[in-house]
């Protein structure tokens, strides 16, 4: 009896949120104290369904029930106390989902990221994630890779983007960070025309709604803002140069310095102000919508 309640004291500590990613469920929005999803047991498109992320609980506001990771797994998977903690047991060590807070920059300093393993995304983790984001796999493996990596003893999995100097940019559902050395991501084909995102998911966006920018434009990920201005004279080469930046104050200023320094430079933004930028506002908006004002702004 004790090494059971020890097994089950151990199970209610594993994450929830990292449970519900392995298996397909992501936040649609996330605080410091809770994260909202749709429910997994039911097809809706209002979230009801809400982890606290400091007591590791979950409770669905549709059926009023909740309990811990146990609980979540019997009713998804409709099996017992048993066979719930045989498959908490099985993805455990393999995918880290020991409750714990997300790497910190303390754990970051005090042991680098270690890239482990690099190959094509397949875990559905990964693929739901993105299609969260509205990229889809096609696109997404035109530039990225899956990076399984190491942080201390605890390994993670997410989707990578190489920089020019061999670090990558790490995305996953809960939490972004970078390998050293830190540096922009340039994708070249030898064309005098350059489009600029600031992160990879713009760059991903951008490679839905105009395919044909891969093979037309060399790619630029500046990765951070901090990036924009070492890259001015590389920038100022280019015949065209097309800026598809943040519409935060951050990523407007930036712009403006790009506009000002790289006289053959354009802003590209305009169809998706009033959102951060484009991924965000492909994710909100219609289909539709979207394509048809990337193609205005480019012909205008």
């Amino acid at each position: 009896m004790k090494e059971k309640r020890l097994d089950c004291e151990k199970a209610r500590n594993i994450d929830i949120v990292s449970t519900l990613a392995n298996l397909g469920h992501f936040p649609i929005r996330k605080t410091e104290k809770e994260a909202w999803f749709l429910s997994p047991f039911r097809i809706e498109t209002q979230a009801s369904f809400k982890v606290s992320l400091k007591k590791n609980y979950w409770i669905d506001f549709g059926t009023f029930e909740g309990g811990s990771t146990i609980d979540l797994i019997m009713k998804m998977e409709n099996c017992s106390v048993k066979e719930a903690l045989e498959r908490l047991s099985g993805n455990m060590d393999h995918f880290s989902f020991h409750r714990r807070p997300n790497p910190t920059k303390t754990e970051h300093r005090s042991n680098p990221i270690e890239t482990i393993q690099e190959e094509e995304i397949e875990h559905r983790a990964l693929q739901n994630y993105l299609s969260s984001r509205k990229i889809s796999i096609t696109t997404a493996r035109k530039l990225c890779k899956e990076i399984h990596y190491r942080i201390g003893e605890r390994i993670y999995f997410g989707i990578g983007l190489q920089n020019r100097s061999g670090g990558w940019e790490l995305r996953n559902s809960y939490w972004k960070g970078s390998t050293s050395p830190k540096d922009v991501s340039l994708i070249k084909n030898d064309s005098k025309n350059l489009t600029i995102t600031e992160g990879m998911f713009d760059m991903l966006t951008l490679l839905e709604l105009k395919p044909d920018i891969v093979n037309s434009h060399d790619l630029l990920v500046l990765n951070t803002t901090a990036f924009a201005k070492r890259m001015i004279k590389e920038v100022g080469e280019y015949e065209n140069v097309e800026l598809f930046l943040d519409r935060d104050k951050t990523g407007m200023g930036m712009t403006e310095l790009l506009l000002e320094k790289c006289p053959n430079s354009r802003d590209m933004s305009s169809p998706y102000e009033g959102f951060k930028d484009i991924n965000e506002w492909k994710v909100k908006s219609a289909k539709n919508e979207v394509r048809q004002r990337i193609q205005d702004v480019s012909l205008s």
